[in-house]
């Protein structure tokens, strides 16, 4: 079973930076594919940023130039670098981790096999 245990989440005003982390469990190996998916108060939840274990990734239209996914894959720990924050990224963000492509699976709009519990950003203006 893989385990996902985020932190970093907080408050910030706009224009401000954090970083997320994720946790991962031995289980989830290098051989994953994880990402970061977030839901907005009263909305769906959206994909955010993908890493497959090829070393490609993606990122949702919103986010693009501001947000980094990236991996320590000796610690198993993933990364959201989350620069210029915005408002409207105020969120509960997700790890979440699979077998398949995780870009194919957030360019899809499915759910991934493994999620974490989430942690909170908000962003005041």
């Amino acid at each position: 079973h893989v385990q996902l245990v985020e932190s970093g989440g907080g408050s910030v005003q706009a224009g401000g930076s954090l970083r997320l982390s994720c946790a991962a469990s031995r289980r989830a190996d290098s051989t994953y594919n994880m990402g970061w998916f977030r839901r907005p108060p009263g909305q769906k939840r959206e994909g955010v940023a993908a890493l497959d274990s090829d070393g490609t990734t993606s990122y949702a239209d919103p986010v693009k130039g501001r947000f980094t996914i990236s991996k320590d894959n000796d610690k198993n720990i993933l990364y959201l670098q989350m620069n210029s924050l915005k408002p409207e990224d105020t969120a509960m963000y997700y790890c979440a981790a699979d077998r398949s492509s995780m870009t194919g699976i957030q360019r899809l709009g499915i759910d991934p096999d493994y999620w974490g519990r989430g942690t909170q950003v908000t962003v005041s203006s």
